[in-house]
């Protein structure tokens, strides 16, 4: 992946958490409103937008994430800038053991799964050539996962207008 703006919008995560959280909610609201026609890339990745319910408050949050498909599901990094916090979202989605991805105007629930040996090198070599998730590996002691989300029933039409969107604040 090549230097640029991924890694700078990184560095601003860390320099300021609160207007990144704010930027991503808007991001994942847009790419929602529009049924993934607008704003569904991220320098050229593809973004899927998770739903989860806030562990502390159960509140919906919903999160862009760049992913890879993978088998019938999808695969993600919870990198979170590489902060030495994971992001609320994985924390979040660890707690409920499901969620729902909003992808191509379609909700679909899942379960996540830790991706490990070699499903997570082959996984994590296809996301470094899409996202800096080796540029977040570096500023952070702990390992980054790789997330499996597995289909966990069956994929409905999203509706016209989805769950309110809240940035994880309280995180």
């Amino acid at each position: 992946m090549p230097a640029g703006a991924p890694t700078l919008l990184g560095d601003l995560a860390r320099r300021a958490p609160r207007l990144m959280r704010r930027l991503t909610a808007l991001h994942g609201a847009l790419v929602l409103s529009t049924r993934g026609r607008s704003l569904a890339s991220w320098f050229g990745a593809p973004i899927l937008v998770l739903e989860t319910r806030g562990r502390h408050t159960n509140a919906p949050r919903a999160t862009p994430l760049v992913y890879l498909p993978h088998g019938d599901g999808f695969a993600v990094v919870p990198a979170n800038a590489g902060a030495e916090r994971p992001p609320a979202w994985w924390l979040n989605l660890q707690a409920a053991g499901e969620g729902v991805v909003v992808l191509g105007g379609r909700r679909q629930p899942i379960t996540p799964a830790l991706a490990s040996g070699d499903e997570r090198a082959r996984l994590w070599r296809r996301m470094c050539a899409i996202a800096p998730v080796e540029h977040y590996q570096r500023r952070t002691s702990r390992t980054l996962p790789v997330v499996v989300l597995s289909r966990a029933g069956i994929a409905i039409r999203a509706r016209e207008r989805p769950a309110r969107l809240r940035p994880a604040l309280g995180v």
